[in-house]
This record gives C-alpha cells, structure tokens and sequence, in this order.
C-alpha cells in the first residue's frame, strides 16, 4: 500500500486522524443518573458532599457516568429522598439514614444514636467493623445499597433561651430535636418538637419553641439563633457524629459495570473524608464568631448527662424488644465502642487532653 493511500485510510471525516482508541475506552457505557440531596443548598458542607462525589466520579470514568444533584425541594423534599430512591424515582439520594427511624428505628444507627460511636469510631465500624455486614444487609431488605458519603463530626448540644441547670429545668421544655435523640429527651421531660430549619428562628423568637439544636457552629451561625437563644450548649449527646450516606436504587446498582461500582464507592469515600474536613476547618472559626456576637456557651449539666444515658438505655431496652435487626445491630454498635474506648482513652483521648493542657500553660 501506498504511503498516501495509508494516511488518507487512517483520516476521519473531517480531517481528524483517526488514532483509534483504547478497546476499553470504547466499550465504556454513557450513563446519567439524577441524585436528590435531604439539604439545600445554603448548608454548603453538607450538600456540597453529593457535588463532590459527582465530580470526583465524571473525572474518573472520562465523564462517561455522570451524576446531577439537586437540592431537597427541587425534585422531591428533603425528607422524601430515600423514599424516593426506592421508588426509582431517581437512581440515588444523598440523605442521613437517621432521617428515616420512622420506618424502622433501625435507620438510626448508619448516622448515630445517643451516646453512640464517635466519628472515627463510626468511620471504622461502617468500613470495616460488623456495622458493615449488618447495615448493607439491612438496607437491602429495603431495596437500597448505601455508601458512606458525609459526616458532620460531633454536634453541638443546640441553643437555650434559658440556662440549664438540672434535669428539673428541662421538664416541659418544648426543644426542637428529632429522631431518638427526641424519644431519649421526651423520658426525662422534653417535649420534642419538629421544626423546618428555616423556621426554627422565628419559632424561638415567638416563644412557640424555648430550644433548638441544628448542627455545630459553622450551620448554627447562618441561622443566627445567637440573637434570640444565647446559651450553647454542647456537646450534642445525641450526635456524637452524623454520618450520611448515598442511598442507590439496589436495581440500578446491579445493571452497573464493576469499575463503575468502584468509582462511586472511591468518590462517596472522598466526599466522606472532604466533608469532615471542611467542619474541622469551618467550625472553630464560627465558633470564635458566634461566641463573639454573644453566645454564651455552657456544658450540660453531669446530672442533664447522666440522666438522658439512663434514658437511652431504657429506650435501647424497648426497641431492642420490638426489633431483632435493632437489637442485633445495637449489641455489635456497643460491643465495637466498648472496645474501642479502650484505646480510645489511651490514643485520641490521651493525646488531646495531654495537647490542651499543655496549649492552657
């Protein structure tokens, strides 16, 4: 063959060259999925996760799976997500399972429970501890596969219009909380109240509500509860940590190529490990700021703690009596953080308290 005849061969119509591309290349499926976020927009570190997984996952698969995210409202609302993905109204979400203890209270323990596992304690328990086998057994049953996909770290306890200083004090407290830590409350005298993150200023303003917890400082500042309830109280006992996750429809998850599978997995982990981060980046600097404009914070109470433990525990007493995959999944929860307090208190524990001693000096 002739050297003209081979060029004008290898030329595509057009004028490009035609190099031909890499067999697997050209075999990867084109795929576009929708995910709907439990968050808006203007609560950035948490709704960001889903846009940081998604761009994270067109980069590694040569924008070939595409995912486009949508705040809570705009598709569905926020509260509806997971139902949503079931339904295969959209292919994912990207929502905290404790969102959903209505359906089971099981739910609760792939975000937190009160006075459960610590965000580390969570991380290793969800990837490589038995809360893995339990919880992707558990979600299966409800038509999903979920990836750990975000987490707040360690809440802050919300904010009072009066000072707390017994258990006594929070008898007839009308306290914006929900999930199990509003069912621990509410056996000590709390009267747990459900409130949109909007409204919860106005609710405190008017008296309706007389506390609210939301998230840790960074969140609590955008919403200005500083101006209408000055005492903050921490830490959340309730939230020691609160991790979300990408819910997938099982359906959708199976027609997916394996190395597909294996990129999302690898950015839900980037989004997961980016968000904590983030919060440890952002909250010490909102707290300078809130503190400045007039927070007043404050410890709960030993007497407030120990109070709302003995409630937990009777609460855990209950549904661990109505529900064998709660009761499976609590054992394990409490048998991994019995353990890992163990060097917990020697490594982490030790190392931070020997640090803010010696910062104080």
């Amino acid at each position: 063959m002739k050297r003209r005849n081979f060029l004008k061969g290898a030329t595509l119509a057009g004028g490009a060259t035609a190099i031909a591309a890499p067999a697997i290349a050209q075999s990867e499926p084109v795929i576009r999925w929708r995910c709907v976020s439990s968050f808006p927009k203007n609560i950035d570190v948490l709704y960001g996760c889903a846009e940081v997984m998604s761009k994270a996952l067109a980069e590694a698969t040569d924008n070939k799976f595409q995912i486009q995210v949508f705040a809570a409202g705009e598709v569905v609302g926020g509260l509806q997500a997971l139902d949503a993905t079931i339904n295969n109204t959209v292919e994912l979400c990207h929502s905290a399972s404790y969102y959903y203890v209505g359906k089971d209270p099981t739910f609760a323990f792939g975000t937190h429970v009160p006075f459960g596992l610590n965000t580390r304690q969570q991380n290793a328990w969800m990837y490589h501890g038995q809360g893995k086998e339990l919880l992707e057994a558990f979600y299966r049953e409800h038509n999903v596969v979920a990836i750990p996909g975000g987490n707040t770290t360690t809440q802050m306890g919300g904010w009072f219009r009066k000072e707390i200083n017994s258990v006594q004090d929070l008898r007839g407290l009308k306290f914006r909380i929900s999930g199990l830590g509003g069912q621990v409350l509410a056996k000590i005298g709390v009267v747990p109240q459900q409130v949109g993150g909007g409204d919860i200023y106005p609710a405190l303003e008017r008296g309706t509500i007389d506390a609210a917890e939301f998230n840790g400082p960074y969140d609590d500042e955008k919403l200005g509860l500083y101006k209408v309830a000055p005492y903050y109280y921490y830490p959340g006992f309730w939230d020691g940590t609160s991790m979300q996750h990408f819910f997938i429809n099982a359906g959708a998850w199976e027609k997916l190529p394996k190395h597909y599978q294996a990129a999302l997995r690898s950015a839900a982990a980037l989004s997961n490990i980016d968000s904590i981060a983030r919060y440890d980046v952002l909250n010490p600097k909102a707290l300078r700021s809130v503190v400045g404009n007039g927070a007043q914070l404050r410890a709960f109470p030993n007497e407030v703690v120990d109070a709302a433990y003995d409630a937990s525990k009777g609460l855990y007493e209950e549904l661990s009596g109505k529900s064998t995959s709660f009761k499976k999944m609590y054992e394990s929860m409490l048998t991994f953080q019995r353990e890992s307090a163990v060097w917990n208190q020697v490594s982490e524990y030790a190392y931070d308290t020997m640090v803010m001693r010696s910062l104080r000096r």
